[in-house]
């Protein structure tokens, strides 16, 4: 899916170079960037290290991209991993103990952490040492190492799986909201410069950031597979006729709906009469796994208002049956 949020294997290298390389060059999320500011003046002013901080939102809205912003406003390191990919105590103690004074632990997907290294990091966060369990059954005895003060920075997409006692070690809570079309524009021209895309047109960007679904992630993506396409139809250069050619062969509408989510809302009202519908059904009749609609396709049907979420299941709203050319009850009579 092409405007999925989620990174792609491709988005890996490109998202990289097209990583803001100072605070001026991130755009948006204006809110946490003030107060990250303040927090990082104040820690350099009194020689402290950070508090622990947790980045939560929905993916590829730059909070990767800003804990390596802190660490260079820190003059720090910063130490990158997953909660996926931290399977035992010593992976972790192996980082923490490689770490320097006011260093950046950064976890992804912290939520996906196990309950075990959650419980290590505890002492790790509060106090900065950690106990190593040594040996087997009698023999077995526990062994603290000393850290030095880091800041733990963590990312996830699902801040309510943390538990109680580890959220609570998090000094500093951020939430991340999702882009304006117009805060999408800056970035896409600031990447087409680096991309060395050749937009003729200044209105390309505002096609894009239309169909972006608010996200830098998918703006970068679509701006690549434009750019493919300009290059192989139009000897490179980036029009807004090239544009919606290339929309059309992508499948992207002008309110950046793709097949799958057609297919759903299809579904929601040729087959269920606008709902409401359980998510096992719904995800029987469109052949998709449910997880892949509650993760993928519905967080945006719902924030553009073309489905509702109730106790009885989903329903679509008016805009969805204007969408589809179909006449249909109101959403209020299908709310009850």
């Amino acid at each position: 899916m092409i405007t999925s949020s989620k990174e792609h294997t491709e988005d890996t290298a490109t998202d990289t170079n097209l990583r803001p390389q100072n605070f001026t060059q991130y755009i948006g999320q204006e809110q946490i960037k003030t107060n990250l500011d303040i927090a990082i003046q104040a820690a350099k002013k009194r020689g402290e290290v950070l508090d622990h901080m947790v980045f939560y939102g929905p993916p590829g809205l730059g909070k990767t991209s800003l804990a390596f912003l802190i660490a260079d406003a820190l003059g720090s390191h910063i130490q990158v991993t997953s909660g996926p990919a931290l399977e035992k105590a010593g992976d972790l103690a192996s980082i923490l103990t490689n770490l320097e004074r006011g260093d950046i632990l950064f976890i992804d997907e912290i939520h996906r952490l196990n309950n075990t290294l959650e419980e290590v990091l505890y002492s790790a966060m509060e106090d900065f040492v950690i106990d190593i369990v040594v040996g087997q059954g009698p023999s077995a005895k526990t062994l603290r190492l000393d850290l030095v003060p880091f800041t733990l920075v963590g990312a996830t997409t699902k801040f309510g799986s943390l538990t109680g006692p580890f959220r609570s070690r998090f000094g500093n809570v951020y939430n991340f909201d999702f882009y304006t079309t117009e805060e999408i524009q800056h970035i896409l021209a600031r990447s087409g410069k680096i991309l060395g895309a050749h937009v003729e047109e200044a209105q390309v960007f505002e096609e894009i950031a239309r169909r972006s679904r608010q996200t830098p992630r998918v703006a970068n993506r679509l701006l690549r597979r434009i750019r493919d396409y300009a290059d192989v139809h139009n000897n490179g250069v980036i029009t807004v006729e090239t544009a919606h050619s290339s929309f059309d062969l992508l499948g992207i509408d002008s309110y950046g709906l793709e097949e799958g989510d057609k297919k759903i809302l299809s579904v929601l009202i040729e087959n269920f009469g606008g709902g409401p519908v359980g998510l096992a059904t719904l995800a029987a009749a469109t052949a998709e796994e449910p997880i892949t609609i509650e993760e993928i396709y519905e967080p945006f049907l719902l924030r553009q208002g073309f489905i509702q979420k109730t106790a009885r299941g989903r329903v679509a709203t008016d805009l969805s049956f204007e969408y589809l050319g179909k006449e249909g009850s109101k959403t209020s009579n299908r709310l009850i």
